[in-house]
C-alpha cells in the first residue's frame, strides 16, 4: 500500500518581502509613502513613515494564508 504524499505549501514571496514577524507571531508592515520625495516631506512626518505599525487582524489571517511556516 503505497503512502499519500504530502507537498510542501510555498510562501508568497511578496508577502515574505513586505512583512516582519515578531517572536510572538504578529505581523508588522511599514507604512506608505516612503519610496521618493522625500525633500518635500516635513521631517517629523519621514521619522512617523519609518516606523513598523501592527497589521490588523482581518489582514494577519490573510498573511498566515499566505506565510505557512512563519
Amino acid at each position: 500500500m503505497s503512502k499519500l504524499k504530502k507537498y510542501k505549501l510555498k510562501t508568497h514571496s511578496g508577502a515574505k518581502d513586505r512583512f516582519h514577524v515578531t517572536a510572538t507571531g504578529k505581523f508588522l508592515r511599514r507604512k506608505g509613502h516612503a519610496s521618493h520625495l522625500h525633500r518635500k516631506k516635513r521631517p517629523a512626518t519621514l521619522r512617523q513613515i519609518s516606523q513598523k505599525l501592527p497589521v490588523s487582524k482581518a489582514d494577519a489571517q490573510r498573511l498566515r494564508r499566505l506565510m505557512p511556516y512563519v
